[in-house]
């Protein structure tokens, strides 16, 4: 019987005290060439941090401006240069075959970097991720984040957990 998913490549847990932590870790990121065209999930309850982790994240790459979260969108594109960044929210499907109605296939197949909340609405039909981020909330600020690389590209991303 196949795994129902990629093997995951490497794992690592860090907590983030404060925002702080999580901002200086998204600028980290930010530096890695890797990054340019992953596809990272976020993970997490609603109050978990993923939305703010990825605005630190575009605000690191060099996004200006508001930066919207896509909950209601479901899509909000970006444009860095050369980089296009789609930061996609799943929480409102109801079920998986939304994305491919929505034709997000298309935008996957491209170029460029991929941030999406809520993925498991999307189960099934999204491709692997190169990089999970699970968060985790602890007591007030503090986060608990686990990292999964499902892919060399994956893998790649996480020296950035060493600083």
């Amino acid at each position: 019987m196949l795994p129902l998913h990629a093997p995951i490549v490497e794992t690592r847990t860090l907590l983030w005290q404060n925002e702080a932590d999580c901002q200086a870790f998204a600028a980290t990121l930010a530096t890695l060439p890797a990054l340019r065209d992953a596809n990272i999930a976020l993970h997490g309850p609603l109050g978990a941090g993923k939305t703010t982790f990825v605005r630190h994240l575009l605000r690191a790459l060099g996004v200006t401006g508001r930066i919207k979260s896509p909950t209601y969108a479901v899509l909000e594109p970006h444009q860095v240069g050369e980089l296009a960044i789609s930061h996609f929210d799943f929480y409102r499907f109801a079920d998986p075959r939304e994305w491919l109605d929505a034709g997000f296939r298309d935008l996957y197949a491209q170029p460029g970097l991929k941030l999406a909340e809520w993925p498991e609405k999307a189960a099934g039909v999204l491709p692997q991720p190169d990089l999970d981020i699970h968060l985790l909330p602890l007591e007030g600020e503090v986060r608990q984040v686990t990292l999964q690389a499902g892919t060399a590209r994956g893998a790649a991303l996480l020296p950035a957990t060493l600083s």
